[in-house]
């Protein structure tokens, strides 16, 4: 979808709102950070620069941490790399050096809600850094493709590849390997099938509305076997024996 023409701003605008805070910003500066890669605003067609509100606060945050925390560009650029695959960076007062995964499970009333079965293209993750991030070991990550458990998209995984590596890593402690959990994709891929059979009437129709539709139902249909599952497996744990 095409950004609306006043919702971008000339880099003379950009320099105003940016000088109450760093009032030694200049637009040779603004051109310097942009020939390092570090902000790629769009042109017009006669070449002028043209700043998205994210472009602004991507220069906020390098001017903060250059000037409160010195900062070098190389870490900088790392640092808006990970926020661009989605990672949590490097925070800028100690803690962590490295850029950290963050896995987004928002519930409701204690149960995955809908939203969590959104598409989670955002997340680009190395396999060192799904690796490190998990705490599954490089072994049984190799297990868990050959299962079919996770799946690399492209060059990177995913946030559901982190999800599911993490719940691996955690039972592992119990003596749970990656073969004992072909059962769970099994489970898994029958479920999608029951929800595809239900959403394909809906994604047949050659309107926008439908496939709409069809999306927020599959989602609500996935929190629900959720809860269904998580139901069914405590009461047979809490029937009596």
């Amino acid at each position: 979808m095409s950004v609306p023409a006043r919702a971008y701003l000339s880099i003379g605008e950009v320099l105003s709102k940016l000088r109450g805070d760093f009032p030694d910003i200049t637009i040779s500066k603004i051109r310097f950070l942009e020939s390092e890669g570090l902000i790629e605003p769009q042109r017009t067609p006669s070449g002028y620069r043209k700043f998205t509100s994210a472009d602004l606060e991507r220069l906020r945050y390098v001017l903060l941490a250059q000037r409160d925390h010195y900062l070098p560009l190389r870490v900088i650029k790392e640092n808006l790399d990970a926020m661009d695959r989605g990672l949590e960076p490097a925070p800028l007062t100690g803690g962590s050096a490295g850029p950290r995964p963050a896995l987004g499970l928002a519930t409701v009333d204690g149960e995955l809600s809908p939203s969590n079965f959104a598409p989670s293209a955002d997340m680009r993750l190395s396999r060192d850094e799904l690796v490190k991030a998990s705490g599954v070991t490089d072994a049984a990550l190799t297990e868990l493709e050959s299962f079919g458990l996770i799946a690399i998209r492209g060059r990177h995984y995913d946030a559901d590849a982190l999800s599911v590596a993490t719940a691996v890593a955690a039972m592992s402690a119990f003596g749970i390997e990656p073969r004992h959990l072909r059962s769970f994709k099994s489970a898994a891929d029958r479920e999608i099938g029951l929800i595809e059979q239900v959403i394909t009437p809906l994604n047949r129709q050659k309107n926008t509305d439908s496939k709409a539709r069809a999306e927020e139902v599959s989602k609500e249909i996935a929190a629900l076997s959720i809860r269904l599952h998580a139901s069914l497996v405590r009461a047979g744990l809490n029937r009596p024996r």
